[in-house]
C-alpha cells in the first residue's frame, strides 16, 4: 500500500509539472503570437510609396499591386494607408498591399463600391491593431472632443493621386456587423441611420460619405464605425 501511495504521488507530480508546461507553452504562443501580428502590422516605411499628385513615375516604381485604389491620411492619428480593393472582401483580410500573405491584412475598398470613390456612400474596411495600427485608432473617434480634434484628412484616388479629396470626419458609433444600412452600399436611408443612431455627430450636411469600419474586439460581431465627408480639396 506504501508503494502504491508513493506512485500516486510521483504520478501526481509529474501531472502538476505537465500542466505547468502546458500553461507555459500556452503563455509563450500567446506572446510570439501578439510579437508576429505586430512585427507584421505595415510600418511606416510603406509611406515611401505614397502618391505624389502631379508625379506618376513614383507610382509607376511601386510595388503596390494594380489593386490600390487610393490612398487614405487622417491627420495625426497611425492612419496613413494605401486602400486596396479585391474582386471580394476576404481577398485584403489575410493579403497586403504588395500581394503578399499577412495575418494584418490590408485597408480595403469594399468590392462593391466604385474604385474612385464617387458614389454617394463608400465603406472602407481594415483590421483593428494595437497601438493604433491599420484601424485601431478609430476607437478613439468614439470620443467627440478626439473626434473634432482628428477630423481632417485626405483621400487619393488611384495609382498616381489622379483625384484629390479632402475628407472630414463627423460621427461615430458601434453597429452590428450585420447592419445592412451600414454595409450595404447601395442602400439610400444610410444619413437618417447615422443621424438616429451616432455616439457622436458634429454636423450634416450633403457631401458623399465614407465610412471606415474594424472591429470592436477579436471575439464581437461588433464594429467601430467612423464616418467621413469626401469633398473637392481646396488646396
Amino acid at each position: 500500500m506504501l508503494k502504491f501511495w508513493k506512485r500516486m504521488n510521483e504520478l501526481y507530480g509529474w501531472l502538476v509539472i505537465a500542466v505547468f508546461g502546458a500553461v507555459m507553452m500556452i503563455g509563450l504562443w500567446q506572446v510570439y503570437d501578439n510579437y508576429y501580428m505586430f512585427s507584421h502590422t505595415l510600418d511606416k516605411s510603406i509611406l515611401g510609396y505614397k502618391p505624389v499628385p502631379g508625379q506618376p513615375a513614383a507610382a509607376a516604381d511601386s510595388p503596390i499591386t494594380d489593386d490600390m485604389a487610393g490612398w487614405l491620411t487622417i491627420e495625426g492619428t497611425n492612419i496613413d494607408y494605401p486602400v486596396m480593393q479585391g474582386s471580394d472582401n476576404k481577398y485584403y483580410l489575410n493579403t497586403d498591399p504588395f500581394g503578399n500573405y499577412s495575418l494584418t491584412g490590408s485597408i480595403f475598398l469594399d468590392s462593391r463600391s466604385s474604385p474612385d470613390f464617387s458614389d454617394e456612400y463608400s465603406v472602407v474596411y481594415g483590421h483593428h491593431m494595437d497601438y493604433g495600427k491599420m484601424f485601431g485608432a478609430l476607437d478613439d473617434f468614439l470620443n467627440e472632443t478626439y473626434l473634432k480634434q482628428h477630423s481632417a484628412g485626405t483621400l487619393m484616388t488611384g495609382r498616381n493621386a489622379e483625384k484629390v479629396y479632402d475628407i472630414e470626419c463627423f460621427a461615430s458609433m458601434k453597429v452590428s456587423a450585420k447592419e445592412k444600412i451600414v454595409f450595404d452600399i447601395k442602400q439610400e436611408q444610410i444619413r437618417q441611420f447615422i443621424h438616429d443612431n451616432a455616439a457622436v455627430l458634429t454636423h450634416e450636411d450633403d457631401s458623399r460619405i465614407l465610412a471606415l469600419s474594424t472591429c470592436a474586439d477579436a471575439n464581437s460581431v461588433t464594429r467601430v464605425v467612423v464616418f467621413c465627408y469626401i469633398r473637392d480639396s481646396e488646396k
